[in-house]
C-alpha cells in the first residue's frame, strides 16, 4: 500500500512547482523542443532537466529524442491517470462511526 501512495505522491509532486505548471501550460498546445522551453521559460538547461525528470517520472510528460534535443509532450495516458487520482482523492465517501451510524463525511 505504501508503494501506491508513493506513486500517487510522485504525480501530485509534479504539479507543485510554478515552473512545472508553466511547462505544462506550454505543452498543452503540443510537442515542444527543450530549446523552445528554455527560451520561453528563461531558465537554465540543468533546471529544465530537473523539472522534466519529475514530470516524466510522474508519467505526465513524455520525451522523444531527436538529434541532440529532446521534444516533450503531455502523455495522454499519464494525464488521464492524474485526473483519476485527483478525482479519487476529492471524492466524498460515507463513513461509519463507532456506534455503527453511517453518515456523509464533511
Amino acid at each position: 500500500m505504501d508503494s501506491a501512495y508513493r506513486e500517487e505522491a510522485r504525480v501530485f509532486k509534479a504539479f507543485c512547482d510554478e515552473n512545472r505548471l508553466r511547462i505544462l501550460e506550454l505543452l498543452r498546445s503540443g510537442e515542444k523542443c527543450a530549446c523552445k522551453l528554455l527560451d520561453d521559460l528563461h531558465i537554465t538547461q540543468p533546471t529544465l532537466s530537473h523539472h522534466m525528470k519529475i514530470l516524466c517520472d510522474a508519467g505526465i510528460v513524455q520525451g522523444r529524442k531527436e538529434g541532440k534535443w529532446v521534444h516533450y509532450s503531455i502523455d495522454p495516458a499519464g494525464a488521464e491517470r492524474a485526473k483519476e487520482l485527483l478525482a479519487r482523492q476529492l471524492a466524498l465517501k460515507p463513513f461509519c462511526s463507532q456506534d455503527g451510524c453511517c453518515a456523509e463525511e464533511n
